[in-house]
């Protein structure tokens, strides 16, 4: 079922990204995120727990995208499933959850970012009915 995430979900969150993302976060940081993240409106955080062992499985986490060149939607920073619960319909959950959220608010799309090698998350993106619209490079500088 989908719900907010909560305090309780850290140690979750944490498994799921080391997991599904591999990324290697603190509790801590991931806890000082959450209740940061869900204090602020420009950030949608939605978790699916497993309906008999009420277990977090997968979040998605999306920010408002506002720019000069376009109208508001969101932006997906993280959709994240436990890779032994794949395959169940999570995701796409997740996405409907956050496709419902989209429309509530009057934004007219939902975009996301998603790494070159990850070949599985691009099929099952175009399977749920997003397009790859463009290519490109990340850039970071590292303070």
């Amino acid at each position: 079922m989908l719900r907010d995430l909560k305090t309780r979900d850290v140690a979750a969150i944490c498994e799921i990204n080391k997991e599904a993302l591999d990324y290697s976060f603190s509790l801590e940081e991931t806890s000082s995120q959450l209740d940061k993240l869900s204090q602020d409106s420009h950030h949608y955080l939605l978790g699916f727990e497993d309906s008999t062992s009420h277990d977090l499985v997968g979040y998605v986490h999306a920010e408002v995208y506002e720019s000069l060149y376009s109208k508001p939607g969101f932006n997906i920073l993280a959709l994240a499933v436990l890779p032994q619960t794949q395959g169940q319909g999570i995701g796409k959950t997740l996405l409907q959850g956050l496709e419902q959220e989209a429309k509530k608010r009057g934004y007219n799309f939902i975009r996301l970012n998603s790494a070159d090698h990850r070949l599985g998350a691009h099929a099952f993106y175009e399977k749920v009915g997003y397009t790859c619209d463009k290519t490109q490079k990340r850039f970071i500088r590292i303070f």
